[in-house]
């Protein structure tokens, strides 16, 4: 099954979101809220696929969160959106636009 950014916002905009309880204490522990997350992943653009993840194929997703750049892991299965984690990217680790690993 191949997913596109339209298909990830389309279940987003159906509710059919399913929150992982890591992605739920990650988000606690780093100042991320509900709204950034779906506003990141309805703004934003896949810049990497995992196809190989169990047990589902993930995407990560760049986007905005206010004026900051966040990222978020999320798998689509079971005609739901699961999300996995979001974190704000390191500089050192990505590109100036975040959307390519440095190396």
């Amino acid at each position: 099954m191949s997913v596109n950014i339209d298909d990830i916002k389309s279940l987003i905009r159906d509710n059919k979101i399913q929150w992982r309880g890591h992605m739920l204490s990650r988000m606690q522990q780093r100042g991320i809220m509900l709204d950034d997350v779906l506003n990141c992943v309805l703004n934003g653009e896949i810049i990497e696929n995992y196809p190989a993840d169990n047990p589902y194929p993930s995407y990560l997703v760049a986007g905005f969160s206010g004026k900051k750049v966040l990222h978020v892991v999320c798998a689509v299965g079971e005609d739901n959106i699961w999300m996995i984690t979001s974190y704000y990217p390191d500089k050192e680790e990505w590109t100036e636009d975040f959307k390519k690993r440095r190396g």
